[in-house]
């Protein structure tokens, strides 16, 4: 703590002691008055004033003390200049930039035209289809058909353990689907296409019996075109023109273990099951 600062905490210590000291003769003198003998009284107003007399001497020193008294404690204790840091320069090393090489962009020629193909996925039926056609062509836009599901089995209503990786030998493959909003009479057709070759289709007008909407609908494939072989098949199904579900398949095993069909592949289309 510095000189000033000792000053200015005295004066307001002072000042609080006079504040009590006031405070303590104004006490003195209530209790005074209620006293009935005189020279008590007398006696208890004496300490009173001298109470009042030095809070009085408190205010002025706690006045003086920081007015006059700091110059005159500076005159005998002069203040000793506090030295001022003079800042050193640090140096801020320069980077030297080394000039590196750019190699000049290489313009890469895009040809304007391009020989690749175009693929069409959208599944399409073919004219030798569409000429077998009797049926209406119109179907209903919101015929629905949920995906295939392909198994080697089929219990009348429903594909039994179906999934889409089968293993050779395979005798018939059936593929199953609900359907709904259906209209009879409208052409419908499945296509059996095994690496993008058709290797089975069946095609005929939607019969009343099957109903607009049920379970059990199926296709199936037992004669395809070469026989069963290893690859990817892809099943299709149309309403009139409209292509509506697609589902695929994969055949695994050995091509020499399947004997090839014998005899011209026929095509026998197996009518859906109807809900009850």
């Amino acid at each position: 703590m510095d000189i000033h600062a000792g000053i200015i905490a005295a004066s307001l210590l002072m000042i609080v002691a006079a504040v009590f000291a006031a405070r303590g003769a104004i006490r003195v003198m209530q209790s005074a008055r209620k006293l009935s003998f005189y020279s008590l009284r007398r006696m208890r107003n004496a300490n009173a004033w001298r109470l009042f007399f030095i809070a009085l001497v408190l205010f002025g020193c706690a006045i003086w003390l920081p007015v006059f008294g700091e110059p005159m404690i500076y005159g005998y204790f002069p203040p000793t200049p506090t030295p001022s840091l003079t800042p050193t320069i640090t140096l801020t090393p320069t980077i030297t930039l080394t000039p590196t090489l750019t190699v000049p962009p290489t313009v890469t020629l895009t040809p304007a035209v391009s020989n690749t193909p175009t693929l069409t996925l959208t599944p399409f039926l073919p004219i030798a289809i569409e000429a077998l056609f009797n049926g209406v062509v119109t179907p209903n836009p919101d015929a629905l058909f949920t995906p295939l599901q392909f198994s080697t089995e089929f219990d009348g209503v429903n594909p039994i353990n179906p999934k889409t990786v089968f293993e050779l030998p395979i005798q018939t493959m059936y593929g199953g689907f609900d359907y709904n909003n259906l209209i009879p009479g409208v052409q419908w057709t499945a296509l059996w296409y095994h690496n993008g070759q058709l290797i089975c289709y069946e095609t005929e007008p939607w019969r009343a019996e099957w109903g607009t909407g049920g379970i059990g609908g199926r296709t199936e494939c037992a004669n395809p075109i070469g026989g069963w072989k290893p690859g990817e098949y892809e099943v299709q199904i149309f309403m009139g023109y409209d292509w509506k579900v697609i589902g695929r398949f994969i055949v695994i095993g050995s091509p020499d273990a399947v004997s090839a069909p014998t005899g011209t592949p026929t095509f026998t289309p197996i009518p859906p099951v109807a809900t009850p």
